[in-house]
């Protein structure tokens, strides 16, 4: 009988130890699985408006992806694993988006982008649930309290704030000078007028504001009231569609103070426009994001790329940032592989637990360790330009305002 259970034993243990070497001879380690995870590939999602307002940009980020991805996997991808997009258009639409997010939660480990405020807010809940981790196609402080949101790059008070003190710098503004700030009434308008609201109050400036509904299709009254205010720059936390109204509508009054606008605020189509010579001479565009055209090595390689893999595509910042997202997420996924879990807890601890990414100058060092804090604080910015592939120029590469130093002290 002992005999008999010591053999059993014995054959137990070199059945196990043959399949632990078939394991390690295909060369992948031995990981806890979640979701969207399969012996050969990793799924993220993708839940985007290709359909809706905003397709022109969610589809050249999804290039961005797409070319990161091609690279990570030729390199072997992660975890032994190819890493493959799961994608679902919510045309900009939240039930749409609450029906894709459905459908996608249970088929991937993840989400690489969630783009719209109202779509993000509305799965946010369900993130508690389900664990999974999201790459927002936002830079809204407001998500930095969900430990489930990836935001890439700095915040929109953040690039404000960045880009006033370039304005002063530059001697444009000065301390007590008046500015305006018009912000359409959304999660993004008032989170970037948290910027100026603090740099006003650092600086001694005379802060005039001026609200839009998301839907206004011109903002010719509130350019009109701060001309009158003798506003000397003014920051527009608009749509693109509004950016060329307040630019035209300040051509026409003769006004030249500059216009400092967030990245999400300017399209390169407005250079196709009848405003296109007042948006070149007036506005300066802040980003998280190197602009397309950016001749550091980091962007200036990401363009080649993308041409060669993409021939005759019209290419914006948003392959930039698509790439970006690439970066981080992996980053965080082999970080999750080391430790011997890709379930989605595995994945949240990995994501957590990440103090240092390097997009080779993409977007600003990039830290996610330090919970309800931006993962950077610089900034571009830039000036459009027909002449230059995505439509922008670089004017000053990554740099953190002082202020910016200070609102972070204040946070702690």
């Amino acid at each position: 009988m002992w005999e008999t259970f010591v053999r059993n034993l014995v054959i137990i243990l070199a059945a196990a130890l043959a399949l632990a070497g078939c394991a390690a001879d295909d060369g992948k380690p031995q990981v806890k699985a979640g979701p969207g995870v399969t012996a050969d590939t990793i799924a993220l999602g993708v839940l985007t408006d290709m359909t809706g307002p905003f397709s022109q940009s969610a589809l050249i980020r999804i290039k961005g992806y797409e070319l990161f991805l091609s690279e990570l996997n030729e390199r072997g991808g992660v975890c032994g694993r190819k890493v493959e997009l799961k994608q679902k258009d919510h045309g900009y639409n939240v039930d749409r988006a609450l029906e894709g997010y459905f459908e996608l939660e249970p088929q991937v480990l993840g989400f690489i982008d969630v783009a719209g405020a109202q779509m993000t807010a509305a799965i946010a809940p369900d993130l508690m649930q389900t664990r999974a981790i999201v790459a927002p196609a936002s830079w809204s402080a407001t998500l930095l309290g969900n430990p489930h949101m990836m935001i890439v790059g700095t915040t929109y008070d953040l690039d404000v704030i960045n880009g006033l003190d370039h304005l002063k710098r530059q001697g444009v503004i000065k301390d007590g000078d008046t500015i305006g700030h018009i912000h359409v009434d959304s999660d993004y308008g008032r989170n970037s007028l948290e910027g100026s609201r603090f740099a006003a109050q650092q600086w001694g400036l005379n802060l005039v504001t001026r609200t839009v509904a998301e839907s206004a299709t011109d903002v010719i009254a509130p350019v009109q009231e701060l001309k009158a205010a003798g506003a000397k720059a003014v920051f527009l936390s608009t749509s693109p569609p509004q950016t060329a109204s307040a630019v035209g509508t300040a051509d026409k009054l003769d006004w030249d103070a500059p216009f400092l606008v967030n990245a999400v605020g300017y399209d390169p189509l407005i250079l196709d426009s009848p405003v296109a010579q007042a948006v070149v001479e007036r506005v300066q565009v802040v980003s998280p994001i190197a602009p397309y055209a950016s001749d550091l090595p980091g962007p200036r390689s990401v363009a080649e790329k993308f041409e060669r893999k993409f021939p005759g595509e019209k290419p914006t910042g948003s392959v930039d940032h698509g790439y970006a997202i690439g970066i981080a997420f992996a980053a965080v996924l082999e970080k999750a592989c080391a430790a011997g879990d890709l379930s989605r807890d595995g994945v949240l601890r990995a994501f957590q637990d990440t103090n240092s990414v390097d997009t080779n100058s993409l977007t600003g060092p990039l830290r996610f360790s330090l919970v309800g804090r931006p993962s950077s604080t610089q900034s571009y910015i830039a000036k459009p330009d027909p002449e230059v592939p995505g439509g922008l120029a670089a004017i000053a590469n990554l740099f953190e305002s002082d202020l910016v130093k200070l609102k972070g002290t204040r946070a702690k």
